[in-house]
């Protein structure tokens, strides 16, 4: 009899708004294929099935081969960016219906000072059904649940035809039994509804942003899960039968099951698997600190990443609507290859934020699109060949000078080459803006940091970022169309698990009795995770858990998260982490309060499931010599120096070691690398081109003998 069947292949899925990225890799071997296709917003699954099976054609692997399947998803972005979640009812504590109305009396002042436009709520009131019950802060009942009326305003929500409702109890984060049995009366009475609780989303104080998060939950549950379910049946259908992991906000992965149940954790699915992977390429560049941008067809992602470790946020934003969870701290904009760009009714000429998306695309593609995008001004400006997906994307060049020159040209009495110009150089200023944002605007220093640019066109405006900011190197990995998919395989299975603190034990000035509790408090935060950990069939060996606690001094109304290391809680361990918000305040706000008391609001505990790691990545052999991967040249526009003759290189030939001058151009089915005069690549060990400012300008000729092996 045959011995088990070993399988060692995985899948990595990222479906953006233009293409659909894929990487497939064999652990065994370290054999890697990567491939893009165009993303199928009418039903993204297709673009999705369409990926696995180029991809496994292209490998020559069969279906059954694939032990594991990632992705990393826009469903839940979308339907909330775009206002399409079906309509959803929220049930709530008797005198709390209007607690999203309320919000944290704060009024935005985007575009206008003097005027405020109430955002829209994910539950409008006449959805927002109460129910007679009260908890006290500490979890006591104070009015039991009235179930008959529970049970009335089930039977009374079923023929409503809502197919999704939040349930938002007053301090159930402390006690969560009536939601449960307000989940399970709903299940009874209307058992085709999904329902989502607050003490399973955000079980913790504040109810504005807990009813917020608990009703955008439930807002993209039916999507998300109606995605989910037709991804699972065509996978199942291709012969795929491998676990469908989802890669979450705060950058891990779960399964598709928890997925479906917790929705809203995948907001930034797609760009924090992005992240992950920019972190791998910074390291095996020999850079700790980096500031990662992925720029797509749709919009550019930007995320800095200290010591290996990026940002974190808890009081994130999707859309108009706060969101208190764990994500990676990305910077978005409107910015990408995708993007329109337009003359104002004023004379003004704007790029961006609308896009042209997968379809009709760019003008450029031939499929309807008759707005001229950020990608005809490359190919207008000699950036990008006339083919994209190595070859299979003919790209029509005279469409794309025709709409310049039509839109953009014509209104602003210029050349129609000065006005591709024109719009490259307004979206590479919104890019370098966005990056100030989270850099300088946050205290930090970018000449500090390493830019690593990505997707399928980050790499053709990394060089004129670089000298807009005075980054003095940019990294750019081997396949940057595809790194958000090499990122998903670079992840762990990951949760938070949130307990707020009681009342009777926050101020740590005195926490020797309070020890006991906290300890018996993460004990059973560390239960919950190891539940959850064997729900996710991940085996003992391969866990391990991060503590945590948010921290803040008396009466301040926002917190800190500071790690809690390993090992027994204790006074001093408890005064060590004092020690840690000090520092931490003071290194945010300039100032700290060593007098002020200190108040512990909730403890975290991150339960990590590690997942083996793709076996790194070796290319074939490529060329000894520069001249050897030099594929032709072409005339490319630079700023400042209008065209230049500019040679071209295919990247599957540049082995490690060689190096070039700018101005160059590298050719690779995924995305186009542009080194700008004034700026030299190197290849490193990791087949990384790792990019810098030159000292001096170089002559011509140094160009092409000073750029062989070093």
């Amino acid at each position: 009899m045959a011995g088990p069947v070993t399988r060692t292949c995985t899948l990595a899925i990222d479906v953006g708004g233009t293409f659909t990225d894929i990487t497939f890799t064999d652990a065994a071997t370290g054999a890697l294929w990567v491939a893009k296709t165009p993303s199928t917003p009418g039903d993204l699954s297709t673009g999705f099935i369409t990926a696995v099976r180029k991809v496994l054609a292209l490998a020559g692997r069969a279906p059954g081969d694939v032990l594991r399947v990632f992705h990393g998803t826009t469903t839940a972005t979308n339907a909330i960016l775009e206002g399409k979640t079906p309509p959803t009812a929220l049930v709530t504590t008797a005198g709390f219906k209007y607690v999203l109305e309320i919000g944290r009396h704060d009024i935005p002042r985007h575009g206008n000072l003097y005027g405020w436009s109430k955002p829209t709520r994910p539950v409008t009131p006449e959805r927002v059904f109460e129910i007679s019950e009260r908890l006290d802060v500490d979890g006591s009942v104070l009015t039991p649940l009235d179930e008959p009326a529970a049970r009335a305003l089930a039977r009374q929500i079923g023929p409503l035809g809502i197919p999704a409702v939040a349930v938002v109890f007053l301090h159930a984060y402390a006690n969560p039994a009536h939601e449960q049995r307000m989940q399970a009366i709903l299940a009874e009475e209307c058992p085709d509804v999904l329902v989502s609780l607050s003490s399973e989303v955000l079980p913790q104080f504040r109810e504005f942003e807990r009813t917020m998060a608990t009703a955008l939950n439930a807002a993209v549950m039916p999507p998300v899960s109606r995605y989910v379910s037709v991804l699972r049946e065509a996978l199942d259908g291709e012969g795929v039968r491998a676990p469908l992991l989802i890669m979450k906000s705060d950058g891990g992965v779960t399964s598709a099951a928890t997925c479906v149940r917790q929705p809203v954790q995948t907001v930034l699915s797609g760009p924090a698997a992005g992240v992950v992977g920019a972190v791998s390429v910074g390291h095996s560049a020999g850079h700790a600190n980096i500031i990662s941008i992925d720029v797509g067809g749709t919009s550019a992602d930007i995320c800095l990443v200290r010591a290996g470790r990026p940002e974190v946020t808890k009081d994130g934003m999707i859309g108009p609507f706060p969101l208190k969870l764990p994500m990676v701290d990305i910077h978005t904009i409107g910015a990408g290859g995708g993007s329109i760009a337009a003359v104002t009714s004023a004379g003004r000429l704007t790029v961006g934020p609308r896009s042209a998306g997968a379809e009709p695309g760019p003008v450029c593609y031939g499929r309807g699109g008759h707005e001229p995008t950020v990608t005809d001004a490359h190919l207008i400006l000699g950036r990008i060949p006339p083919a994209l997906l190595g070859g299979e994307l003919a790209l029509d060049v005279a469409a794309a000078r025709a709409a310049i020159a039509d839109r953009i040209g014509r209104p602003l009495g210029l050349g129609v080459e000065e006005a591709a110009a024109g719009v490259i150089e307004i979206i590479d200023n919104a890019m370098a803006r966005a990056i100030r944002t989270v850099s300088v605007g946050r205290g930090h220093d970018p000449r500090r940091f390493a830019l690593v640019a990505f997707g399928g066109a980050g790499p053709l405006h990394a060089c004129r970022l670089a000298e807009l900011l005075e980054i003095p190197t940019v990294v750019i990995p081997p396949r940057p169309g595809v790194l958000s998919t090499w990122g998903l395989l670079d992840t762990d299975i990951r949760a938070t698990f949130v307990r707020t603190a009681g009342v009777v034990h926050r101020r740590l000035a005195d926490a020797g009795p309070a020890v006991s509790e906290l300890e018996s408090a993460w004990a059973g935060l560390e239960r919950q995770a190891q539940a959850w950990l064997g729900g996710e069939q991940v085996p003992p060996e391969r866990r391990r858990f991060e503590r945590a606690a948010d921290l803040r001094y008396e009466h301040q109304s926002f917190e800190l998260t500071c790690p809690l290391g390993e090992g027994p809680i204790t006074a001093v361990a408890l005064q060590g982490l004092v020690g840690t918000f000090h520092a931490e305040h003071r290194r945010l706000y300039s100032y700290d309060l060593p007098s002020a008391p200190v108040e512990l609001v909730n403890l975290r505990l991150t339960a990590v499931g590690a997942l083996p790691r793709r076996a790194p990545h070796v290319p074939a052999a490529g060329a000894g010599r520069l001249a050897e991967a030099r594929v032709g040249s072409r005339p490319v526009y630079f700023r400042g120096a209008g065209f230049l003759d500019t040679p071209s290189y295919a990247r599957d030939r540049l082995t490690p070691g060689l190096a070039l001058i700018g101005p160059a151009i590298v050719e690779q089915s995924d995305a186009t690398p542009l080194i700008a005069p004034g700026f030299h690549a190197r290849v490193d060990s990791a087949h990384n081109l790792v990019v810098e400012r030159e000292a001096a300008v170089r002559g011509a000729g140094e160009r092409e003998a000073g750029a062989e092996r070093a």
